[in-house]
């Protein structure tokens, strides 16, 4: 904690943080209170490390000075919490911590209380043991945030949050609250339900985004509209994703897609800049379709090459059936080169390990050697063919290549999966290097081969880019953009439609009939009618967000009280069965698990 946290005003238990005791407080007396973080008997005095949010001061119990409080130093223990009085000195410069902004000076205490008393804690406060679990750390959160890791992450959320608020409001957003009990609107995900009291039979539902709600602000005349959102998706999770989430969510009437990149743009590196990371903008662009082809993702990771190259062209009427046969059938053949390599056979069976990991069939490797390929497949090829791969992927004697054939969209995630996975195993990511790059032009479909039907690439409110032909869905682009950085989606946004015939008109090719589009949408729908601007707008993962710059690698870091991976609450014990009369009053009753073998 920085020394020049604000100054306290005094009261009866204290008039100093334990992070100001500096040189400007040397031979003066302080009143400080905190936890015990470490306590050390030296046989006639006693030190303890006193701990409050802006850091640790050491305390120095005398029998000579304490102030008949050097008994009570005896019985402290971890985690008491204690307010003490005593004069500020300089240590000793054998005895000096330089790993403390505090280290140079000490607290002679002259009078001391203990405030409340701990049991011991379950794991150690001071530092971290690697072996206590996350589950132990979830079931007493309370204790976990005290540790300076969790403490510098939540102050860093809350400086990121207040940094949001400053620039929106400097550029004439207005805060607006929107509901947290709405209609069910599913968005993609499933919703939470919550049933109504007082409408028997009927659920409210926790909003998955705000989405309809800052649309109607639109049309409502607030015209630019931010709110740092709570929001709920029933799905399962990673180490990115929280049943209850936070989002910075924004949007804004009488745009298009440039006004809102160019704000966000300046919204990013002034929040970035405040943490102490330098951009430049513009920032890079990139079309959807140059993405999946060049790096077989729709958030690239930019700072590092090992590109994805097209390998189709040269191998289409190739004897060699395992690529021949997939290309006959509409696929794609390609491949990365991962530069000199030197592996085992053990380590190159691996990489197909990965890959089948990441869904492929199988996985070629190859070494360039002279002008052909030192690889298990290499007798199927012609030496025009080798030669031809060899051009296409650049490639230089000794260096590595990897080659799948699938479909096109699979084998290019599969390759791109492949791309990531490897590039932080060979440590080939450049640190400190940050890039930001906008994904643009994007389908506004995408077919859901499952469910036999065409499904929204982004929500079913986005506008499409041109024309729109309904009964073509799949030719139909999106005015849709995401903001990536370092490979990690920080947010998307789009323009949205503004025409209720439009509108309608998406509704019908996502399947959704007039009725239905009507029941679920027609608030909505009605809005639209009545004058409705050009508007659009964007929403980032804050809990993401603050995860990056933490430099953490799950959101659960960053995060007060968050859920496990199976979407539980150690701390609270939820989800939880409530009892009897909570559901007779909503009037749900719940059905007996069937038997094995019945019906």
């Amino acid at each position: 904690m920085d020394a020049d946290f604000p100054e306290l005003s005094p009261n009866v238990y204290r008039d100093t943080w334990c992070g100001q005791v500096l040189g400007d407080r040397v031979d003066k007396a302080v009143r400080v209170s905190g936890w015990v973080h470490r306590r050390r008997d030296h046989g006639g005095l006693i030190f303890i490390d006193l701990r409050d949010r802006t850091g640790v001061v050491q305390l120095v119990f005398n029998p000579d000075e304490a102030g008949g409080s050097f008994e009570l130093g005896h019985r402290l223990r971890s985690e008491f919490v204690v307010s003490v009085v005593g004069r500020v000195l300089t240590r000793e410069p054998e005895t000096v911590n330089p790993d403390l902004p505090t280290g140079q000076f000490e607290i002679h205490v002259t009078g001391a209380e203990v405030l409340a008393e701990s049991d011991t804690p379950p794991f150690a406060i001071e530092g971290f043991n690697a072996e206590v679990g996350e589950e132990a750390r979830l079931r007493h959160r309370y204790l976990d945030l005290r540790r300076e890791p969790m403490q510098r992450a939540i102050e860093l959320r809350h400086r990121l949050t207040t940094s949001m608020r400053r620039f929106l409001d400097a550029e004439g957003f207005l805060e607006i609250e929107t509901p947290i009990l709405t209609r069910s609107t599913p968005e993609g995900a499933r919703d939470f339900l919550v049933p109504s009291r007082q409408h028997r039979g009927s659920f409210y539902a926790l909003p998955q985004s705000p989405q309809l709600f800052k649309q109607m602000l639109m049309v409502s005349g607030f015209e630019r509209y931010f709110q740092v959102a709570r929001c709920f998706r029933d799905e399962d999770l990673r180490a990115d994703r929280q049943p209850d989430f936070t989002q910075l969510d924004i949007e804004m009437s009488f745009v298009d897609s440039e006004d809102i990149i160019t704000l966000n743009e300046r919204l990013m590196a002034h929040l970035l800049g405040e943490m102490g990371i330098d951009v430049q903008i513009p920032f890079p662009r990139m079309g959807y379709d140059e993405a999946i082809q060049r790096f077989g993702s729709d958030k690239p990771d930019t700072r590092y090459g090992f590109e994805i190259t097209d390998l189709t062209e040269i191998l289409r009427g190739t004897e060699f059936k395992a690529f021949g046969g997939v290309i006959e059938s509409g696929g794609a053949v390609r491949g990365i080169n991962f530069g000199r390599r030197e592996l085992s056979r053990a380590q190159l069976d691996g990489l197909i390990d990965d890959a089948k990991e990441l869904g492929a069939k199988g996985l070629v490797w190859a070494f360039r050697e002279g002008d052909g390929w030192r690889a298990p497949i290499a007798k199927f090829l012609s030496a025009e063919e080798l030669s031809g791969l060899n051009t296409a992927m650049d490639a230089e004697e000794g260096d590595l290549m990897l080659v799948a054939a699938d479909q096109p969209a699979k084998v290019a995630a599969i390759l791109g999966g492949l791309r990531t996975r490897l590039a932080e195993r060979w440590g080939l990511i450049p640190e400190g290097e940050n890039q930001l790059t906008w994904i643009v032009d994007w389908p506004m479909f995408e077919f859901n081969a499952d469910e036999d039907r065409w499904d929204a690439l982004h929500h079913p409110f986005t506008a499409p880019s041109g024309e729109f032909d309904p009964a073509d869905p799949g030719s139909a682009r999106a005015q849709a953009y995401d903001l990536v950085w370092n490979g990690v989606e920080l947010g998307g946004g789009s323009i949205r439609i503004n025409s209720p015939e439009l509108q309608s008109q998406v509704f019908t090719a996502l399947g959704i009939s007039l009725e239905e589009a009507a029941d679920r949408f027609g608030f909505l729908l009605e809005a639209l009618r009545y004058g409705a601007p050009p508007h659009g707008g964007i929403a980032f993962g804050v809990d993401r967000f603050a995860a990056l710059l933490a430099g953490v690698d799950s959101i659960r870091d960053v995060i007060a009280f968050p859920k496990t991976a199976s979407g539980g609450d150690p701390l609270t014990g939820a989800p939880a069965p409530v009892d009897d009369v909570q559901m007779r009053d909503v009037g749900i009753a719940l059905r007996k698990p069937a038997k094995p073998g019945s019906a």
